[in-house]
């Protein structure tokens, strides 16, 4: 099978078209036509008027990094030895077998964004994953970003291991250092190449570096307290370095800010209580409110915080507090492909970008709804049987 018909199409284009009674193509996992009408193939799938939908993005997880029913011998998405380990690949810790990959495909979640934990001040690289597959290698679609953690995870953890950082001042000042090292460090490697000189001792935790101060990833900041969020804005634009702000659980506060800006904000999780202070100002709201002052808003389960299944009901839990239904959609979709670079792939379904989508015969963001396909890479990843 290579062609869906008689579909209701979705396709969060940046023309946000809805084809009534359509068709999609696609060979090579990527789609070549999609277009109203019928597709003229005797092997396509008939949606039989059910509802077409991109494939959905979890734009923060750390899926395969705590394998479900395990304990510390599955936990794998902190390296708590030392506050800065950018030279860390986050790859080579995720478990593809883990059962969360099969129920997010069951949910129509196509791809997901994982992460390191927030224990370090600067914690390692970020994947954007398939969400099927057996070997990570093969699942990887590229890398995205450069991981850094402000506030109480980093404070809490070396706090109680009587090593820095104790303060907000010194996380800041860990990744500075960081920075500031990587990038004099990549000076002189260009210096030393233009002149034909000795290269400088190779440093795996600059050269993990240089990516980001070359803007080919962005800096993901898990940052939740208002000032913490200003931080993370300024260091970025001390280093002129592209960035998302993960979590950002005060932006409803400063939204005007963040718009000005030009922020990305990928909210969640939404299913959770204020576990520590700085969740204070926690609300569903959060989406609704930084969507409504123009920032680029994408949801997160942060799984396994919430179980990345769930993402959906997520979206739904900020529809009730005011987002609406079409930018919740979005929410899903096109804004994190566009806020870690990769709307050339996926977020939307247009030619020339990859085979992922999920066929409704409800509304997504019910409870009582699922996907009756799911198709991946262009291959059919699930199928309900009634």
């Amino acid at each position: 099978m290579n062609c869906i018909k008689n579909a209701k199409i979705i396709t969060m284009d940046k023309e946000r078209r809805v084809i009534e009674r359509g068709f999609i193509k696609w060979r090579d996992g990527v789609i070549t036509q999609i277009g109203e009408g019928e597709c003229g193939d005797v092997d396509a799938f008939d949606a039989q008027g059910k509802t077409l939908y991109p494939g959905f993005i979890d734009a923060h997880t750390h899926l395969g990094l705590t394998t479900n029913g395990v304990g510390e011998e599955g936990d794998d998405f902190n390296e708590e030895s030392e506050p800065c380990t950018p030279h860390m690949h986050i790859i080579d810790g995720i478990n593809p077998m883990d059962i969360s990959f099969e129920e997010a495909i069951k949910a129509g979640i196509t791809a997901a964004v994982v992460s390191p934990g927030s224990a370090n001040a600067v914690a390692g690289d970020i994947a954007l994953i398939h969400t099927y597959g057996r070997r990570i290698d093969k699942m990887l679609i590229k890398t995205v970003g450069v991981k850094f953690a402000m506030g109480e995870n980093p404070k809490m953890i070396y706090m109680n291991k009587e090593q820095t950082p104790y303060t907000r001042s010194a996380i800041a000042a860990i990744i500075r250092e960081a920075l500031y090292k990587a990038k004099r460090y990549n000076e002189d490697k260009k210096k030393a190449e233009a002149e034909g000189e000795d290269l400088p001792e190779y440093d795996i935790k600059n050269e993990a570096l240089i990516p980001l101060l070359e803007k080919k990833v962005k800096a993901h900041f898990h940052c939740h307290r208002a000032d913490d969020i200003f931080t993370a804005i300024r260091i970025a634009s001390e280093f002129d370095i592209d960035y998302v702000l993960i979590h950002c659980t005060d932006g409803h506060l400063i939204a005007d800010e963040l718009k000005e800006e030009g922020a990305y904000a990928v909210c969640g999780p939404l299913l959770c209580d204020r576990c520590k202070p700085e969740l204070a100002n926690l609300t569903p709201e959060n989406p609704a409110l930084l969507d409504k002052a123009g920032v680029n808003v994408s949801i997160c389960t942060d799984h396994s915080e919430t179980p990345i299944q769930y993402l959906p009901l997520t979206a739904a839990i900020a529809v009730k507090n005011g987002l609406p239904r079409e930018r919740a959609l979005a929410a899903l979709t096109i804004n994190p492909a566009v806020a870690i670079g990769a709307d050339d792939t996926i977020g939307s379904l247009e030619k020339g970008k990859f085979a992922d989508m999920s066929l409704f015969d409800g509304d997504p963001l019910d409870v009582y709804s699922s996907p009756t396909l799911v198709v991946a890479g262009g291959e059919i990843r699930y199928e309900r049987t009634e």
